[in-house]
């Protein structure tokens, strides 16, 4: 090596070296990236705009909703289809309320806890209730949660279903439980409280009984001899044919007083009103009407549970 150069190379510092970088050109990646950009309008060959979010999708389209609002016939058509929906709705309500009327349910199922409670009471204990009364606002009557005195189809209803179930309990008990006898007893209560109200229609369109009792009422008074029949069964099921005879002969009587003091407000209206029985053939069958009806619901009671205490 030359000396001079050596000298040079002694007497001066070295300095670092530096490596050129390629200038990546527009089209190409950064060297030190993983992976493509893909953000950029050049690198995905499609015109779409990026979406707000950054990631790289494209924006949803615009819907055309406000525009097809503002169609004027798009407009008519829903008015049309609106008044045709409302037009429907009036006719289907209609129909329903002629066979089923839903409007008038409503008020018999208008309970509460402090009703069924003195019903319940009033069912069992009718020697000391005095007023039997159903109170009246503006001409219509007050709903049950409001007059303990007002039917209702909240403790019928559910006292059938109760029926069923407390026979079935007493079926099984006795080793003769099955789906189909479970099923006759359930059609047989079901049969017999049709053929009293029937039977009582009837008797009240020949006798022409000029009275407010509806169908909806008369379910809901025959419907309440389910409670004693529970009560029975159960007893029954219990302390045994002793038991049983002698809850149900006390819901007997209770049932019969109730029937009779409630249904000669309804059947007995013009004799009610005055205070003293009305002399007459017509209101003597009136008067047997009431106790014919009031007669029957103990015998149906024993005839619906006689068979399941053994």
């Amino acid at each position: 090596m030359h000396p001079a150069g050596l000298a040079a190379a002694a007497g001066t510092p070295r300095l670092p070296s530096k490596r050129r970088v390629p200038v990546s050109q527009p089209g190409m990646a950064d060297p030190h990236q993983l992976f493509d950009d893909t953000s950029s309008s050049q690198s995905r060959g499609y015109g779409a705009a990026r979406a707000p979010g950054g990631l790289g999708y494209p924006a949803a389209s615009v819907s055309p909703q406000p525009t097809f609002l503002a169609d004027p016939v798009s407009n008519m058509a829903m008015v049309y289809g609106s008044s045709l929906a409302a037009q429907g709705k009036e006719l289907v309500d209609k129909n329903i309320d002629r066979f089923i009327p839903v409007t008038k349910l409503k008020y018999y199922f208008a309970v509460d806890t402090m009703y069924v409670g003195k019903k319940l009471g009033l069912l069992v204990f009718p020697y000391l209730h005095q007023d039997w009364e159903v109170q009246y606002q503006q001409d219509n009557p007050v709903a049950p949660r409001f007059d303990v005195n007002a039917p209702d189809l909240y403790i019928p209803a559910m006292a059938f279903i109760t029926y069923i179930l407390v026979a079935g309990l007493a079926l099984g008990t006795q080793d003769r439980f099955s789906p189909d006898l479970l099923g006759l007893q359930a059609s047989s209560a079901l049969a017999w409280l049709t053929v009293e109200v029937l039977a009582i229609l009837l008797s009240l369109y020949l006798v022409t009984v000029n009275t407010d009792l509806t169908t909806i009422d008369l379910v809901a008074f025959l419907g309440y001899k389910y409670v004693g029949m529970i009560g029975g069964v159960l007893m029954g099921l219990l302390f045994g044919k002793i038991g049983y005879y002698l809850v149900l002969g006390w819901c007997c009587v209770s049932i019969f007083v109730f029937m009779i003091r409630t249904l000669r407000l309804k059947i007995l209206a013009e004799a009610a009103a005055e205070g003293v029985p009305v002399r007459g053939a017509r209101n003597q069958l009136r008067m047997y009407l009431t106790m014919a009806v009031a007669a029957a619901q103990p015998l149906l009671m024993y005839w619906l549970t006689f068979h399941l205490v053994r």
